[in-house]
């Protein structure tokens, strides 16, 4: 097996990730913070350890101010509907991923908001100028992609913030970092943003069913759903203490305990150290293929302003059909489409016929890659031979 879909979800994890879990789920997979018991305190002191280890990773002051979500979706929503109010201008990009997308045009087709959607080039950058030029007067909030989950492009957000926040201080920034984080270095003392989510089950190598919104001013969003935290049990209203206001039911807690393995072993191996060994692969993937006739790179080039995602198109193959064969005669797993990003097809010109992407993790190995070079030589040599017609 060749598995280069960790765009979607990391696979496989840290062989730390697997025990955490397993031992959570069967040692002390009570309720946490819903008894007094030993299982429901250790399962609520492992939790918190894992929002200590992503305080570490994204140097944030206050663990609390990190809550736990079902995925970036989730955590997104609850930014987005929890700030924005009637008659708010947003701005957003054409790179977006559809869990920023269909939240701010539903939000725009109720009237509630006013929305801009920032064009990006075709190499996927959008860069500050688009960005700044397209603040209005009531413009309050700003979200967007730190890399593009169909072309790896990475924004410099330091840069953008800063130059956002020059104009107007009061713009609420909110990054989707679900492609970045665990791979770049994200330092949240450094950045000049407001809100930051991103997925567990991806980079940061966690179990799916976990996600994490980071919020530097927790009391200018206000909670979108209520119910039992385990806390202020006698009252009816949800509770405003953080992360309980954000926190409502049942946790997904072995998975966030596990979830907290995945942080440690980055904080163990480096993200220096990932990072290196996931832009080799990039390089020695983009220099295999970038001279194989008809096939088609989208994006930057440049392993070092990307995150390890590479879409391709290869011409007389539709790219379901590369995808299929890629899996079904060559045991490597890529994922084909249009990626929940419509707006970044569209971009770049794919939005009829979509693209094959190949994501790469700090588990894949260079012979592997340099079998799914060869593969793709394979291919299109059988497709100039007029096998996939």
């Amino acid at each position: 097996m060749h598995y280069f879909d960790n765009a979607s979800t990391t696979f496989p994890k840290p062989e730390s990730v697997y025990v955490k879990f397993n031992e959570a789920f069967r040692e002390y997979g009570a309720n946490p913070g819903r008894s007094g018991h030993r299982l429901a305190l250790r399962a609520m002191e492992e939790i918190m350890q894992t929002r200590l280890s992503l305080a570490k990773l994204f140097n944030v002051d206050n663990p609390l101010n990190i809550s736990f979500h079902m995925n970036t979706t989730y955590a997104l929503n609850a930014a987005i509907k929890g700030t924005l109010k009637n008659g708010d201008h947003v701005i957003t990009t054409s790179m977006e991923h559809n869990s920023v997308l269909r939240p701010l045009f539903t939000l725009k087709e109720m009237g509630i908001i006013e929305l801009t959607v920032v064009k990006a080039e075709l190499s996927g950058e959008v860069g500050k100028d688009k960005i700044v030029s397209a603040i209005k007067e009531n413009t309050r909030m700003l979200v967007m992609t730190h890399s593009s989950n169909l072309l790896g492009t990475v924004e410099d957000i330091d840069e953008i913030s800063k130059a956002v926040k020059k104009v107007n201080k009061d713009i609420l920034i909110l990054i989707d970092a679900a492609q970045s984080a665990g791979i770049i270095d994200i330092d949240l003392k450094k950045l000049d943003i407001d809100m930051l989510a991103t997925a567990g089950h991806k980079s940061l190598f966690g179990p799916q069913g976990t996600g994490v919104l980071y919020l530097r001013e927790p009391e200018l969003v206000m909670h979108t759903v209520e119910g039992g935290t385990g806390s202020r049990s006698t009252e009816v209203y949800q509770p405003m203490d953080m992360p309980d206001k954000l926190e409502a039911g049942t946790p997904n807690g072995h998975g966030i305990i596990a979830l907290g393995a995945g942080v440690e072993f980055i904080l163990s191996e480096g993200i220096d150290k990932i990072r290196k060994h996931e832009e080799a692969l990039t390089k020695l993937f983009i220099d295999g293929i970038k001279d194989i006739e008809g096939v088609e790179i989208y994006g930057l080039l440049d392993e070092k302003k990307k995150t390890p995602v590479v879409s391709i198109n290869m011409e007389g193959v539709d790219s379901s059909i590369l995808s299929y064969v890629l899996d079904d005669e060559y045991d490597i797993q890529t994922r084909p489409g249009i990626h929940c990003a419509p707006l970044a097809h569209e971009t770049i010109g794919t939005i009829k016929k979509g693209a094959v992407r190949f994501s790469f993790s700090y588990f894949n190995k260079e012979d592997e890659i340099t079998y799914a070079i060869e593969t793709l030589k394979k291919i299109k040599k059988e497709a100039a031979d007029g096998k996939y017609q």
